[in-house]
């Protein structure tokens, strides 16, 4: 559990991850590189950004997505957060990020490689920075109810249908 760890898993999660041709692809190679130049990329602390740990949280029937109306990006955003140099992978950062955000018990994390998104944000650091997100999906249990943490303005479950038309969450 350090940051070799994580920054191993990050690797080795976007070495494993075959997106199509086009924007993810891209974004997967730029961000092996970022890591090959960033031993502690996976650490809040590297300033100039780093890789964060996403949760698309789906309800039980997968109908359902649960989003969070986050005080600093103003919009309804995935849960998830920076990973910490006691998480052992960005997958149980994840899943713990996604745990304590929702409330929620027993979430049952898919451990390949959702999705990646990049996002210039200021976050705990104060200073501009750039969140690498890697996505993971995440079911519920049947009947999740989800408690709302500090770290959020409003939280809900929302149709994957018809999600909020400010909503930045990647839907597969």
């Amino acid at each position: 559990m350090t940051a070799e760890s994580l920054h191993a898993s990050a690797t080795e999660l976007l070495t494993a991850w075959k997106p199509d041709a086009g924007p993810e692809a891209s974004l997967r190679e730029a961000m092996l590189a970022f890591l090959g130049s960033a031993p502690r990329g996976c650490l809040r602390e590297h300033e100039p950004g780093h890789i964060t740990a996403s949760a698309v949280v789906f309800s039980s029937d997968g109908r359902e997505v649960l989003l969070t109306l986050h005080p600093r990006v103003g919009r309804w955003i995935q849960l998830g957060g920076h990973c910490e140099a006691t998480d052992a992978t960005v997958a149980a950062a994840a899943l713990r990020e996604a745990t304590e955000e929702s409330g929620i018990a027993e979430l049952r994390l898919e451990p390949e490689l959702y999705g990646a998104q990049a996002h210039p944000i200021t976050c705990s650091l104060g200073k501009p920075t750039r969140h690498l997100d890697l996505l993971f999906r995440i079911t519920a249990p049947p009947g999740a109810v989800p408690v709302r943490s500090a770290e959020s303005t409003d939280l809900r479950w929302w149709p994957v249908d018809a999600l909020p038309a400010d909503a930045d969450v990647l839907i597969r």
